[in-house]
């Protein structure tokens, strides 16, 4: 019985620990991003793929690392009329990074495309991104059929996994009327922040908490607009960075322990839940009320957390820790049971007598109840025996 015990728990074991091995969670190989052929393109020579940022753009390398830069791939394409397109694909750690990087590169004057999650063209070059890939795309001549095929293309690349693909909620906060098309841009730390024209500096948004940046132009009676939102992870982180906006903002001269804002003109802002919400530029106070007013935090369930499904988080993996613990008490359990039977039949064979054994012939109390039964039946039978004769 205990060793079928033992070998069912074994193959358990094995079970799990193959599925656990063969989960997509918990693969460190990344799958390549490019196909070697899409919509007629194919690939010309071997994809050149590099872990180093500098290889996407030596000059931003450093923002996209800030965005999570994972790794890149290049390669040339060719069609059979004789057009090249070059493209490069980089990965991020999620969506939220390929599309702060999206957002860097997008420029007002580029025309929306319908590729992937989102993107744009300006002449020959395509930008979109799907998923958390960023896709650059450039074309030697562009045809009707160009878009279809980055579409086709966008539907080949390595899907996200799980919350690898939600971008970040603070984005379903922006308001929608007066926006400029394409100057939405996203940052997640200070170097991203500096380079989108924030008009506050990092020290006061304060990346040591984890917060998550938006900002776009706006159009308004009295003006352009900055509109930026700081999406904090607890409404009381919100409320302490707004007094800290608010005391650098009134302060006439920088303080000790206040980092300044520079003179971008009319200055307003509020908080709504976790969100601080600055308006900055030409504008009334009326149009910043109006422009402030559309912005409101609104409770609700995502999904969009870390879940860590990795080799340490996971229930796989939990799983297979649950056995291995059964083994290994089942074996303390059967190897304890052996000694102590084992000891005992040596110490019965050594040392037999009464202290480690028991004699042969155990004395125990009888209570006999079978005899006394058959000698009560007796009596009653010579009792009435002897009824009779008297009568």
């Amino acid at each position: 019985m205990g060793s079928r015990f033992v070998l069912t728990l074994v193959i358990a074991v094995f079970l799990v620990s193959a599925a656990f091995a063969a989960s997509p969670g918990t693969d460190s190989t990344a799958p390549p991003i490019l196909p070697k052929q899409f919509a007629g393109w194919q690939i010309q020579s071997a994809v050149q793929a590099s872990k180093d940022a500098a290889a996407a753009d030596p000059t931003n390398a450093a923002l996209l690392k800030e965005y999570g830069f994972e790794d890149v791939e290049a390669a040339t394409y060719k069609s059979d009329d004789g057009r090249t397109l070059k493209i490069r694909a980089a990965r991020f750690t999620d969506a939220s990074g390929a599309f702060g990087a999206y957002s860097f590169y997008l420029r007002p004057e580029m025309a929306r495309e319908e590729i992937g999650d989102q993107g744009a063209s300006l002449g020959q070059r395509v930008l979109f991104y799907r998923g958390y890939i960023l896709v650059d795309a450039v074309f030697s001549e562009m045809s009707v059929m160009s878009a279809a095929g980055l579409r086709e293309l966008a539907g080949a690349l390595p899907r996200a996994r799980g919350n690898e693909g939600e971008l970040p909620p603070v984005l379903a906060y922006m308001p929608h009327h007066g926006y400029q098309t394409n100057t939405e841009k996203y940052a997640e730390g200070p170097l991203a922040l500096g380079a989108i024209g924030s008009p506050l500096p990092a020290d006061l948004v304060d990346f040591s908490v984890k917060p998550e940046a938006v900002l776009g132009q706006y159009s308004t009676p009295s003006g352009a607009v900055t509109l930026m939102l700081i999406e904090y992870p607890t409404p009381a982180l919100a409320a302490e960075h707004l007094r800290r906006i608010d005391a650098a903002h009134h302060a006439a001269q920088p303080q000790a322990g206040v980092a300044a804002i520079e003179n971008v003109g009319p200055f307003f802002d509020k908080r709504t839940g976790p969100i601080v919400a600055i308006a900055a530029g030409s504008l009334s106070e009326s149009d910043a009320q109006t422009l402030l007013g559309a912005v409101n935090w609104k409770p609700s369930v995502t999904w969009n957390e870390n879940t860590y499904f990795d080799k340490k988080d996971n229930v796989a993996n939990l799983l297979v820790n649950i056995i291995i613990l059964c083994i290994i008490v089942g074996a303390i359990s059967l190897a304890a049971g052996i000694a102590f039977g084992g000891a005992r039949v040596l110490l019965r064979r050594y040392f037999p007598g009464p202290v480690f054994g028991r004699a042969d012939q155990t004395e125990f109390i009888s209570l006999h109840l079978a005899e006394t039964a058959a000698e009560g039946s007796a009596r009653r039978s010579r009792g009435t025996t002897e009824t009779s004769n008297g009568s």
